[in-house]
């Protein structure tokens, strides 16, 4: 559904959201973390996140997390990668950084497998360029953007928040799409709680993620 056709209370609560916690991409030294925000990447190296197949395919350079590489994902465990922390209701935020012909995303609800596309929860795509039409913002197979609304080697900030059954998503401070799962919703793609990953897609994709930090909310 497009953000325009939303319900004005829905509508209302999201950009409130969004407008609260907007900032402009900046210096790391000139940022300040949020109130009630928890940062998930130390900007170091990878404490608290664990790579399943093809692990090389994740690197830390200049406070960033770089995914060039074969197929895999990069899970957020916390501090106890035996007993992953989850997430329910949140609003996750990061800065994101594609280069030409990239293609990764950010799963929410999902939980750590050694291999494959996560099956658990939803994938938020990142892709302004690359030969899959579904653009940065997508809710993958199941909201579809068609027009990138950022662009390639220029940072963008992305929002995803859960509240409920409703999921939105913001690229810039501007709200892109809202979902609302439908009750009955059945397998594992589906809204539960979980954690978050992010994707490296291929060999020929190049996407840089920093500032990642998420707020839990009720």
């Amino acid at each position: 559904m497009i953000y325009e056709r939303m319900p004005g209370v829905v509508r209302q609560a999201i950009w409130s959201a969004v407008a609260l916690a907007v900032t402009v991409v900046a210096p790391l030294p000139a940022r300040a973390l949020e109130e009630g925000f928890a940062s998930l990447f130390n900007g170091t190296d990878l404490t608290g996140w664990k790579a399943n197949e093809n692990s090389d395919s994740w690197s830390v350079k200049n406070g960033e997390i770089v995914c060039k590489g074969p197929r895999s994902h990069l899970f957020y465990v916390g501090a106890d990668p035996a007993k992953p922390e989850e997430f329910k209701n949140f609003h996750l935020k990061a800065e994101v950084m594609t280069k030409p012909v990239a293609n990764s995303g950010i799963f929410i609800h999902t939980a750590f497998q050694p291999d494959g596309w996560p099956a658990q929860g939803y994938e938020v795509q990142v892709n302004n360029s690359q030969q899959d039409p579904v653009r940065t913002g997508s809710i993958y197979n199941v909201v579809k953007n068609f027009t990138p609304p950022a662009k390639d080697d220029t940072w963008f900030a992305m929002d995803v928040m859960v509240n409920g059954k409703v999921v939105g998503v913001a690229v810039d401070g501007r709200v892109l799409f809202e979902f609302v799962e439908p009750d009955g919703a059945t397998g594992t793609r589906k809204l539960s709680q979980g954690t978050f990953a992010l994707q490296a897609h291929d060999p020929g994709s190049e996407v840089h993620y920093r500032n990642i930090r998420v707020k839990r909310m009720p």
